[in-house]
């Protein structure tokens, strides 16, 4: 049997399967948001959110099939970002920041692997939940003592993410991913641009996000906060929402693209 510590190359396809995975998500919650914002068929902003997506794919002909076949590879992205911290094979070593890295992989693996318990208990019929998390979230915390404060740090750390998103995306930090791999310029184009759209799409997301969580605390009402999909009908209530809400839609569209190519060309590290 091979020793886990040594250079595992099972974990390449596993990585793979999940940034495909990952990639048909985000690509499924972009069509979703633009058909809202185009107004095609039944499509609403609001419905653009966890058990929106898996419900549109149980929808379609062998919806259960494609429902497990996403769940799968959803749980191979957990285990390849769990991977990442335990084995630490982007070498983020051991100081502060290193080990701030290496938790974040292990919080992006449990959202995403939850992601996966869903799409199974489609599968199995069992429903999926339809309660706003953050909204449960800003209720729990704003019950507790300093409750407003602390809501409100969450919210910042919301914001934070976001303009760490923007920064990924104009910065250009995004292309270390594939710097390493061997790509010819028709797919370093298309990589440059899929990765800018999909994080700045993500960026103002979670800013909005952040901001409807700020205003939960403010107002001490935690139904004020939302998801993504309330960051998206918050935008096609806007000035010019349908087309602010197409372009972030077709951002996302762009950000499950850039998950394709990583799947494709980035290198992945086993030890």
């Amino acid at each position: 049997m091979q020793n886990f510590s040594t250079n595992a190359t099972w974990i390449k396809p596993v990585a793979q399967a999940g940034l495909i995975a990952k990639g048909i998500v985000y690509c499924l919650t972009g069509l979703l948001t633009l058909f809202a914002a185009l107004g095609i068929g039944n499509a609403k902003s609001g419905d653009a959110n966890k058990g929106g997506i898996l419900k549109m794919v149980d929808e379609q002909p062998f919806g259960k099939a494609l429902l497990g076949i996403i769940a799968i590879g959803l749980f191979c992205y957990a285990a390849w970002r769990i991977i990442m911290a335990v084995k630490d094979t982007e070498h983020k070593g051991t100081q502060l920041k290193g080990w701030g890295q290496r938790i974040v992989y292990v919080f992006s693996g449990l959202v995403y692997g939850s992601l996966g318990v869903l799409a199974i208990k489609r599968v199995l019929d069992k429903g999926v939940g339809g309660g706003n998390n953050r909204q449960q979230l800003a209720s729990e915390l704003l019950n507790k003592p300093l409750g407003i404060w602390l809501a409100g740090i969450v919210a910042l750390g919301m914001i934070a993410v976001g303009i760490m998103q923007l920064h990924r995306a104009w910065s250009g930090k995004y292309k270390k991913y594939v710097q390493e791999a061997g790509y010819d310029l028709k797919s370093r184009s298309l990589l440059i641009k899929s990765g800018q759209a999909g994080y700045t799409a993500r960026g103002i997301v979670w800013l909005i996000v952040g901001w409807l969580f700020m205003k939960a605390a403010l107002n001490s009402n935690a139904k004020e906060a939302g998801d993504a999909a309330d960051a998206f009908k918050w935008l096609q209530d806007s000035t010019y929402g349908d087309i602010l809400l197409a372009a972030v839609a077709l951002g996302l569209v762009c950000y499950g693209i850039f998950m394709f190519l990583r799947a494709r060309y980035q290198p992945i590290h086993t030890n």
